[in-house]
């Protein structure tokens, strides 16, 4: 299969066994170098890899976070996939953490309700989705917070507050600014830097 597009491909193929029937046919769907799977809504969705510098981003965010994370937990960035059976939902998130046993495991499907923290930036393809979806699934499954990094706007927003209705707390910052994230983590962003680079800088 071939994919040369940046909007996500949609498989609303429905396998026998419903959810689990789906998360089987993830684990044998040949995905592409730079795109990634997850299920949302109940449908396999395949989007590409971000741009470079969201790496660089990436590690900003888990450098300053990591000390701030409780006893146990552990924070990273890469292809993990957080299983929510309850809205037939798996992400695999850009930024996640949780306590290191919710990883010690030999499944490839780890529990979403397990997540202390959990940050997307979003794309042109996954934008819609990390705004609304995301947003109401990490907050219904009780991820304390979720912190979405809008690259194309150029904001961080944080939620919190998980509740059965979603999160109760959000707070807006523009990207240079400081932005404080609540417990579990009780520390400060500070998101100078996660602008996109300049033609100059790219060529440096």
């Amino acid at each position: 299969m071939t994919l040369m597009t940046e909007r996500p491909v949609i498989s609303d193929a429905k396998p026998h066994g419903g959810f689990e029937g789906l998360l089987d046919l993830l684990d044998e769907l040949n995905v592409p170098d730079g795109y990634k799977a997850e299920i949302i809504r109940g449908n396999i969705v395949v989007s590409p890899w971000s741009k470079a510098y969201y790496a660089d981003v990436m590690d900003l965010v888990c450098d300053q976070l990591r000390p701030c994370l409780p006893e146990g937990h552990r924070i990273t960035w890469g292809p993990l996939l957080y299983v929510f059976p309850g809205v037939e939902s798996a992400y695999g998130p850009d930024i996640h953490a949780a306590h290191r046993r919710a990883r010690r495991s030999t499944s490839n499907r780890l529990d979403g309700e397990a997540l202390s923290f959990v940050a997307e930036l979003t794309s042109p393809s996954t934008r819609v989705d990390d705004l609304t979806e995301k947003v109401e699934t990490y907050g219904k499954a009780g991820v304390p917070v979720y912190l979405l990094l809008d690259m194309q706007k150029e904001e961080a927003t944080v939620f919190w507050a998980p509740s059965s209705k979603g999160y109760q707390g959000q707070l807006t910052k523009s990207f240079g600014e400081k932005l404080y994230i609540p417990e579990p983590l009780d520390c400060t962003l500070d998101t100078d830097g996660f602008q996109a680079p300049q033609k100059d800088d790219d060529q440096a």
